[in-house]
């Protein structure tokens, strides 16, 4: 996947998916309480890495997200650490009930990860796009949701979710992505992270959108336009420092992300903004339709998930 990049240049690192998958093992190794619970999909969501170090802790749901789920919550509850992986939207569609009442409710400590989300799945097609997930995700109480940029911050988002007490969501992707960072530490959750600087807009973005939003920043740079740009990876509990910052100090923000329009980043940062700072806004995503089957590329282009459709987003914003 190219992602559209004409203006800057960025070395291409591993799917989120794989650096979950990788970091999952790892953690494993360090924490005997870790237990993986797959629907079926292992070789897809990576969790074979943690299954091929530790069978005895892996567990093969099938095709079967509810039951995948009611599993967690009881390994949670003896007191054990769970992963529940699978495809973005068979998890939090097919499961969400399950996710409500045995997770949620009670606060256990699960932890759900879905992969393949987004239109850049591709040919798979829209029953396999995950598009409305980040909203179910926050819809539900006591939530931590989180969408990595690179697989450095998703391999850094696997191990601190792994750490923190409480239900969580974290959404990886279908294809290699542009590398954003180097170094785990500077992933934070809960915590933005100012990947550009600038005073005229903001650009807060997430997952894929985060590497266009530097391209379009760079495209927007050459018209005199200096565009901060903010790696918002927690979508709950978002940074309402770092969005009242980025109202106050620029003319204005745009919201991009890979998902419908409403629930998402773009809904949780206009709450942020009407309660503490009003500024105006642009929003680049999905808007309310369902996607069709294709190249990724080709999706991403057709539903205007660019740096040109971010670009022009800005524009708007800083329009008199």
């Amino acid at each position: 996947m190219t992602f559209g990049l004409s203006h800057r240049e960025f070395e291409m690192g591993s799917a989120t998916r794989e650096a979950f998958g990788a970091a999952l093992a790892e953690a494993g190794a360090a924490d005997e309480r870790i237990v993986v619970i797959d629907g079926d999909v292992n070789n897809s969501t990576y969790t074979n890495k943690f299954k091929e170090a530790f069978p005895e802790r892996f567990i093969n749901a099938g095709i079967a997200e509810s039951n995948m789920v009611g599993i967690a919550a009881g390994l949670a509850a003896g007191g054990k650490v769970p992963v529940a992986a699978s495809f973005s939207i068979f998890l939090l569609a097919n499961a969400y009930d399950q996710i409500r009442m045995s997770v949620a409710f009670p606060n256990v400590n699960v932890k759900l990860v879905g992969t393949h989300a987004g239109v850049s799945i591709g040919e798979d097609g829209p029953s396999q796009m995950g598009i409305e997930d980040v909203a179910l995700a926050c819809s539900l109480p006591g939530f931590t949701v989180v969408v990595p940029a690179d697989g450095t911050s998703a391999g850094a988002a696997t191990k601190r979710l792994l750490e923190r007490e409480g239900p969580s969501f974290l959404r990886c992707g279908r294809p290699a992505v542009p590398q954003i960072y180097t170094d785990e530490n500077d992933f934070h959750v809960g915590k933005a992270n100012k990947v550009r600087d600038g005073d005229d807009i903001t650009i807060i973005a997430n997952g894929i959108m985060v590497a266009m939003a530097l391209d379009a920043a760079e495209a927007l740079a050459s018209e005199g336009v200096e565009a901060r740009v903010l790696d918002m990876h927690t979508v709950k509990p978002v940074d309402k420092a770092a969005v009242e910052r980025a109202a106050n100090e620029t003319r204005g923000i745009v919201v991009a992300e890979e998902h419908l329009a409403h629930g998402g980043l773009g809904s949780v940062v206009s709450m942020v903004v009407s309660e503490r700072k009003p500024t105006r806004m642009a929003f680049v995503d999905l808007g309310d339709t369902y996607a069709t089957s294709g190249k990724p590329d080709e999706l991403l282009l057709q539903y205007g998930l660019t740096p040109e459709s971010i670009v022009d987003a800005a524009r708007r914003v800083l329009k008199d």
